[in-house]
């Protein structure tokens, strides 16, 4: 018995050693876990789930501030800084007493905030709760302060030409609207008035009047519009869309900032234009400091340069008090205005080109050849870039995509048969691979040839007889297809097809604007003698782009060398060279001298653009569209390639314009008489 009691007092004491050592760990515990119910109410922030923060507040806490109240001030004062990666440190050597001090680091709009803070705990049903009030969010934070972010706008960079004009900046437009107050008791006869002006619908106009924020005196915007929009004349007689507007009672036109393209349509395609984001574009690119309000290039070089044109907001968050003073910056992120872009484009060349060319559906380049600078770059026709900046409406919408002209195609980005105009490249690129001699005689064939019966019923036609010397000069100054379609059979397809790579067909254009890339087959070369013979004049399978025919003649003045074509003018820019070697010297010279022959020639295809005095250079071309030789439905494209010969890296151009369905309006000669004006506003520059 004594060794049972014993035993029984010893297991006693066991347990209670036991139960001792566990109260002991026990308490370790519980001490610890104020640090992890501080650590799991700061996870919960980025979570979003200010609920689970609410039910870590101790019985105190809960009565000062009801789980709705808390929910709301948090959200808004977390998600209004649009806290996120946020950092909690407590330090590992604290006393075991209140409170726990930490530090919070967390990014926000405005950049980072960093702030030491304590925290206070007790102890309830064995837990510890969190002793809440504001300072948790901030220290300095009280029950009646407010969290305030305030927006700080910055500038979108502003586009400029060579000569420092603005193509695409801020400025001002008109906004159309209306003072309740000043509107007819019933006003819904004006209210259908003004928007049959406008181009929109009476009750649009109606939601915006309903909005909450309206009162009698205020300035409701209805339409932003262009001041030469304002000033379209309207019915008959002499009144303006702005008369007929002001005529209602109620309506205020009031100035307005937007972003304007002082140069209107000439530069629409090559600028494109601004709208404010949508919500699909928002929720891709919020991360790059993006917002509900921010505007995004769309087209052209808005959208190209979108990266570097963009204005990034600047933010200042701070603890204000009741009173709306402020107590504290807890933060601020400088606003930075977008960069500022000068581009080698003449504005009023532009303007110029435009004028000429705005009836027709076609595409101009000019450029410096010796530098590589592009002076204008023009497509017609066109559209208003203001109309997308302003808002656009159904109808014209719709009439801009159901145009059958297609305004919104932008031909200097395209490639198109070149016809006749590729003659040059033919001439140049036999003489560099001593496949061709300029004066060798390819032979009279009169107006109609064939190889030889192998051909069946094709034959290549030409539109100019000129005597037995079918020699280089005489075949480029008539532009004779026979003699180019003899002179590609003596190069050979290889050999053509290997100089043509090397001349950067199937490559992209070095150039800031994508270009489609030019082609001298749909295959992977050419397939047979009629196809090789059709690309010695520049049908066949050839495509072109203006800009690369363009390059391609630079080298008929650069010693062989393409030059590289650029667009953003930027200081002491060193030219360089596309493709160095593109034809040999001795090629080059021979060319640019029969192209000179074509203006001065009497008998010249480009004998319209001679001027006396003047050292020009060129090529005409007019290139068939159509389905089979025997079409007769089909259409023509007319191009002229222009050049001085005697400039220097300040005054030397190259015009190169195309221009669609000119068959039976002139043909090439049709785009020879357009550019007369245009040669002699860029000579007069020399």
């Amino acid at each position: 018995m004594k060794r049972k009691k014993a035993a029984a007092v010893i297991g006693i004491a066991a347990a209670i050693a036991v139960c001792a050592a566990g109260l002991v760990l026990y308490k370790v515990k519980f001490e610890e876990k104020r640090e992890d119910v501080l650590k799991e109410y700061m996870g919960y922030i980025e979570k979003g789930r200010y609920d689970k923060m609410y039910a870590l507040l101790d019985e105190a806490s809960r009565n000062t501030v009801n789980a709705e109240d808390f929910v709301v001030r948090n959200q808004k004062i977390y998600e209004g800084i649009e806290a996120e990666n946020i950092r909690l440190d407590i330090s590992e050597e604290q006393e075991k007493s209140q409170p726990i001090s930490y530090k919070v680091t967390m990014d926000t709009v405005a950049g980072e905030i960093s702030f030491d803070n304590d925290a206070f705990f007790e102890k309830e049903s064995g837990k510890w709760h969190i002793k809440w009030s504001d300072s948790m969010i901030f220290p300095n934070l009280k029950a009646a302060d407010k969290v305030s972010v305030v927006s700080i706008d910055a500038k979108r960079g502003e586009i400029y030409d060579r000569n420092g004009e603005l193509l695409a900046g801020q400025g001002t437009v008109a906004n159309v609207g209306l003072v309740p107050g000043k509107m007819a008791v019933q006003p819904q006869e004006e209210l259908e008035t003004m928007a049959a002006l406008l181009g929109t619908t009476a009750g649009s106009i109606s939601e915006k009047l309903d909005a909450s924020w309206v009162k009698d005196d205020s300035f409701v915007p209805v339409k932003k519009m262009s001041s030469s929009q304002l000033e379209t004349p309207v019915g008959e007689g002499e009144a303006t869309l702005k008369d007929k507007l002001l005529e209602l009672p109620g309506v205020m036109i009031s100035d307005a900032e937007s972003r304007v393209y002082p140069y209107g349509e000439c530069t629409s395609h090559l600028l494109g234009y601004v709208q404010e984001i949508n919500a699909e574009e928002l929720e891709e690119l919020r991360d790059k400091g993006y917002d509900e309000q921010s505007i995004l290039g769309k087209s052209g070089l808005e959208k190209l340069f979108e990266d570097r044109l963009k204005a990034r907001k600047g933010y200042k968050i701070s603890i204000v008090d009741a009173e709306g003073s402020e107590k504290e910056a807890l933060a601020m992120a400088a606003p930075k205005d977008g960069e500022n872009i000068t581009l080698t484009i003449d504005g009023h060349l532009q303007q110029s080109v435009y004028e000429q060319y705005k009836n027709d559906k076609s595409s101009s380049i000019v450029m410096n050849p010796k530098t590589g600078e592009v002076l204008a770059m023009v497509s017609t026709p066109t559209f208003n870039s203001m109309d997308f900046v302003l808002g656009m409406s159904q109808e014209k919408w719709d009439s801009l995509n159901n145009d059958e002209d297609k305004p919104l195609y932008n031909r200097t980005r395209e490639s198109w048969v070149p016809g006749s105009s590729f003659k040059p490249v033919i001439g140049a690129v036999g003489l560099t691979t001593g496949t061709l001699s300029a004066d060798e005689n390819l032979g009279a064939s009169g107006l109609s040839w064939q190889k030889d019966e192998s051909w069946g019923d094709y034959r290549i036609t030409t539109l100019h007889e000129y005597g037995d010397e079918a020699v280089l000069r005489n075949a480029l100054v008539y532009s004779d297809n026979i003699y180019f379609a003899k002179a590609a059979l003596k190069i050979g397809a290889d050999t053509l097809t290997e100089q043509l790579k090397k001349l950067g067909f199937g490559q992209e254009i070095p150039f800031e604007i994508g270009m489609s890339k030019s082609q001298y087959s749909n295959e992977d070369g050419i397939t047979s003698e009629i196809q090789l013979a059709d690309s010695g004049y520049g049908q066949g399978q050839i495509l072109m782009n203006p800009l690369h025919l363009a390059c391609i003649y630079s080298a008929f003045i650069g010693d062989g060398n393409m030059i590289k074509p650029y667009l953003e003018m930027t200081d002491n820019k060193t030219p360089e060279y596309w493709i160095a070697g593109a034809f040999s010297k001795e090629a080059a010279a021979v060319i640019k001298e029969d192209l000179t022959a074509v203006i001065e020639d009497e008998n010249g295809t480009g004998h319209g653009a001679y001027t006396e005095g003047a050292n020009l250079a060129g090529k005409t071309g007019t290139a068939e569209i159509k389905a089979s030789q025997d079409d007769e439905n089909g259409t023509e494209l007319g191009w002229f390639a222009v050049f001085n010969t005697d400039g220097d890296k300040t005054n030397s151009f190259l015009m190169l314009n195309m221009v669609e369905d000119v068959k039976d309006r002139g043909g090439s000669g049709y785009v020879v008489d357009l550019d007369r004006p245009l040669l002699d506003e860029m000579l007069a520059k020399e």
